[in-house]
């Protein structure tokens, strides 16, 4: 029997070749607790700036997704606004980053137009997110991602970090920030981070009864320019989260930190992208909704079902438009909450 190879060593370099010959590289590290995942054109995202001059970004743009199947488009949307266009010669390098999981982003992200590279980093403590070799590579990535999973793990791990500084620096040099279910939840100024509750987090029955119990928010995390005054909620129609936001705004309001909140409710399968100049298009399967209350709730009290007449709701369908620079004086429908039911269907 002929072997294919007269031995490993010469095996193992042909193989090698071939996978120079590619053009590409699939490298996993594991450097104490967290995992890298690469693949692109070179090892090193941007290693050396004296020698790796990078082109001015278009940014800073934003792509929020409401969970459930990606919607691929937005991801090509966040790199195409990052690099000037669709035509433009920029190729950019993205760093996805979660807690736990896989590299299932990689070979999605870099089979897209205009993409050099896509490293998945995987940051499950606050000690790595504080590891100066992630730091660096997240602040010389162009568009950042943050995958799906639990938005309390993402908050306990990565605030009060240098990685949340490194983030920070993308979107402030005209980077992207993109992210989905709990990845587009903690881009909002307000947070729910369901620390005190289940793994789904409140819904809405339960948070229209009691606008207290097992609710809690995280402040001053992300302080992107055209989410201030916002907080974000996802996989929105299928799970009827409509009550759910409308008790997340009460809270806002009634507990001091703002007199008027936007809450920004996203379907699965749907994005909402943000423009460097505060211009939404939603796109995907779905809608999303934007949820006024500027006034004090009724009635917003531990252990008291909740009541608050009068939000505003903007459903914009996949295709239009919204501004949050300049918020739309028409075009909303009206929507109470009384001893915590919702007067009428508020989709």
């Amino acid at each position: 029997m002929t072997k294919a190879f007269p031995n490993i060593a010469e095996g193992l370099k042909s193989a090698g070749i071939k996978l120079l010959n590619m053009g590409t590289f699939l490298i996993t590290r594991f450097i104490a607790s967290w995992k890298r995942y690469f693949l692109g054109d070179t090892v090193d995202v941007h290693p050396s700036p004296s020698f790796d001059v990078r082109p001015s970004l278009a940014g800073p743009v934003l792509s929020l997704g409401g969970g459930g199947p990606d919607v691929d488009d937005a991801i090509q949307w966040l790199i195409n606004q990052v690099r000037g266009g669709i035509d433009s010669a920029t190729k950019v390098n993205v760093v996805v980053i979660r807690t736990n999981g896989n590299h299932d982003y990689n070979r999605l992200i870099y089979a897209m137009k205009g993409v050099n590279s896509v490293e998945t980093l995987i940051i499950s403590n606050k000690q790595d997110a504080n590891k100066s070799e992630i730091v660096e590579k997240v602040k010389n990535a162009d568009v950042i991602f943050f995958a799906g999973g639990d938005q309390c793990q993402y908050i306990r791990n990565w605030k009060n970090t240098k990685l949340e500084t490194a983030v920070k620096s993308v979107y402030l040099k005209g980077g992207g920030i993109g992210g989905t279910s709990a990845g587009a939840m903690i881009q909002s100024d307000y947070v729910y981070d369901a620390c005190a509750s289940s793994e789904k987090g409140i819904e809405t029955r339960d948070a229209l009864e009691d606008p207290y119990r097992d609710i809690t928010f995280t402040y001053n995390f992300f302080n992107w320019s055209h989410l201030k005054g916002t907080i974000v909620d996802t996989h929105f129609d299928r799970r009827e989260r409509m009550g759910r936001i409308m008790t997340f705004i009460a809270r806002q309001i009634k507990d001091g930190v703002s007199n008027c909140v936007l809450g920004i409710a996203i379907s699965e399968s749907t994005s909402v992208l943000v423009d460097k100049n505060g211009l939404v298009k939603v796109i995907g399967r779905g809608a999303a909704y934007f949820v006024l209350g500027n006034h004090l709730p009724e009635v917003c009290e531990p252990r008291s079902p909740l009541t608050f007449s009068n939000y505003k709701i903007w459903k914009v369908r996949s295709g239009d438009t919204f501004n949050l620079k300049n918020r739309p004086t028409s075009g909303y429908y009206l929507r109470s909450v009384k001893r915590g039911r919702i007067d009428s269907n508020p989709y």
